[in-house]
Parts: C-alpha cells; structure tokens; sequence
C-alpha cells in the first residue's frame, strides 16, 4: 500500500510539474504560442518578453504553485501514515525534483518544457519558505543591478545552501539539504550556459523590472 501511495505521488508530481503554463495561457488568453516568439522557451522569462509583465506574472505564479503543490504531496503521504517524520524532507526534495523533471520533459509539449526555475522557487518554498523568500529578494535585487535573469537565477540559486550553511538562523540539521541545493545551484549554472555564454559576449537579453526616467 506504502509503495502504490508513492507511486501515485510520483505520477502526480510530473504530471503536476508537466502543466505548460506558459503555453497553455499564452494559446487560450493571447492566442500566441510562446514558444514560436522571443527565445522559443516554454517559460515565464520568455513570456514577459513576448506578452508582457502582466502574463509573465501569472505564468511564474503558475509555475511556482505547481512546484509547491508536488512537494506538498510529501506531507500528505505522512499525515496518511504513508511515510514517516524524519523521511519527510528526502521525499519532499524527491517529489519537488520529479516536478521539476516534468517542467523540462513536458508529458504535455513533447517533452520540450522551461527550464523550471520558478517551479525549483515552488519546491524550495514549500521546503524552507524563509530562506526561499529570501533567495528571491536576492534574486530582485540582482535583476534590478544586473537586468539579467539567467544571472539573477544562478545568484538567487547559490543563496539557498550559502543561507542554510551561514545564517544561524537558518542552520539545518538535514545535511541532504545543502548538499541537493549545491546540487541544484549546479543544475542552474548547466541549463543556464548559453545565457552565460551571451552574457559574456553582450548579447544576452535584458529585462527592466525598474525603469528610470531620464530628466
């Protein structure tokens, strides 16, 4: 029963981190599919570029509830007696990682998703919402400096086991933890290299959260 109940949760998670946000509201609200516009990717990033802040918002938004709501399925299995207390946070990391396996390998758009960094935010939110908050704060402050949000990604990335590793606070007794958030600062830097590359080379696109006014 133990292993069905986890199955489910598996299955449920992907499927959950396989909803197309960006291209399923840009098609039934804009009529534009996002990924024949801007930089082709099923995301939130390309989405405020081709359709603006507004529906960039709401994509992201989408993208992270549905990052939350699969590692929320961890606690489900415990309150169902499906896991126990101290396997809470590994199954949490694993759903949350299932999920965002199914933002990149889309059931639902050929296998072809996003790069899953707001669906990463969900996970970490639904993991540890305090330091989550504070990687995006993070990540604001760098995309306003930088304009970029491939840099702001890998920055905010790299806070989350740099915060759990240096912030009294915020010190974890779960060594899984900061070992899968170095691991996920990784993964960033890998999905992220042709920004980097273009970074480097001045090409990569900026994005104005701010925009001030000249006199």
């Amino acid at each position: 029963m133990e292993i069905a109940a986890i199955g489910i949760a598996l299955i449920l998670a992907y499927l959950l981190g396989s909803i197309p946000t960006a291209v399923w509201f840009g098609k039934s609200v804009h009529g534009i599919d996002v990924r024949e516009h801007g930089s082709g990717n099923p995301g939130a990033t390309n989405t405020f570029r081709v359709l603006g802040k507004r529906a960039g918002t709401i994509v992201m938004l989408g993208d992270i509830i549905k990052g939350m709501a699969a590692t929320s399925l961890a606690r489900i299995l415990l309150n169902l007696d499906f896991i126990e207390e101290q396997n809470l946070v590994t199954f949490k990391l694993i759903l949350g990682v299932v999920a965002v396996i199914g933002h990149v390998f889309s059931v639902f758009i050929n296998f072809k998703g996003g790069k899953g960094v707001a669906t990463l935010l969900g996970m970490m939110i639904a993991i540890h919402y305090e330091v989550a908050l504070l990687c995006i704060v993070v990540f604001l402050v760098t995309l306003i400096i930088s304009k970029y949000v491939s840099l702001s990604s890998i920055i905010g990335a790299l806070s989350f086991p740099a915060l759990l590793l240096l912030v009294p606070r915020f010190k974890t007794n779960e060594p899984l933890l900061v070992i899968f958030g170095f691991f996920l600062f990784i993964v960033i830097v890998w999905t992220h290299n042709k920004n980097i590359r273009r970074i480097v080379e001045g090409e990569e696109n900026k994005t104005y959260l701010i925009r001030f006014k000249k006199d």
